[in-house]
């Protein structure tokens, strides 16, 4: 037992130092997954998708791979992911355009729970609110492959499936343990400048 809690705590570490060297800080659910999947398991599965979710990083840009991101975690139910990934795209949309998106990350994660046609109306009226009407089609086809239709060999639809793949795993994970929230899943968490203009800029809205 002590060799297991040994190698549990080796693969826990190993997973949060790879979140603190990306994003800046020990993602929570690094702990939960290994709790429920192993060290070997969870530091395998990690080795095997984070590659295919960093080239879709470069494909898309960081603002559709978020959003797909929180599309799917929402759709699923799961708060942690959702709320990180809309967080991330919440600060690259700031950072790109200089405003602010039409709700915030608290708002989208208060989502989950809602049945998915209902989330996707939302994430629809985001995006038209936003002016990021061109996602639109991405949205229709994140629901088409979740919901079996099969993909073709689009770069998209290669994407989207990586993604419905991985969150599936990610969001069983959250959901289970409950994860609490912590910060945006992606290294522009980093710049704690952008991240201050960024709150002072909703909070003035706010007021």
């Amino acid at each position: 037992m002590a060799e297991l809690t040994l190698v549990g705590k080796a693969g826990t570490a190993a997973l949060e130092q790879v979140g603190q060297t990306l994003w800046g800080f020990k993602p929570n659910l690094m702990s939960d997954i290994v709790d429920q999947h192993g060290a070997v398991t969870s530091v395998s599965w990690f080795a095997r998708n984070m590659p295919g979710y960093e080239r879709i990083l470069k494909q898309w840009g960081p603002v559709r791979t978020h959003l797909v991101a929180s599309i799917t975690s929402a759709m699923t139910g799961c708060p942690y992911c959702t709320y990180g990934h809309a967080y991330a795209l919440e600060l690259h949309y700031f950072k790109e355009r200089g405003e602010l998106m039409s709700v915030d990350e608290r708002e989208i994660e208060s989502w989950c729970g809602q049945d998915e046609a209902a989330v996707v109306d939302q994430f629809r009226r985001l995006l038209v609110d936003s002016d990021l009407s061109d996602e639109l089609g991405i949205l229709d086809r994140v629901v088409e492959l979740r919901l079996g239709q099969p993909a073709t060999e689009s770069v998209d639809d290669t994407n989207i499936s990586h993604l419905l793949k991985m969150f599936e795993f990610l969001n069983s994970c959250g959901i289970t343990a409950r994860t609490e929230s912590d910060a945006a899943h992606d290294p522009i968490n980093k710049d704690a400048e952008l991240r201050d203009r960024y709150a002072q800029q909703r909070q003035a809205e706010a007021a």
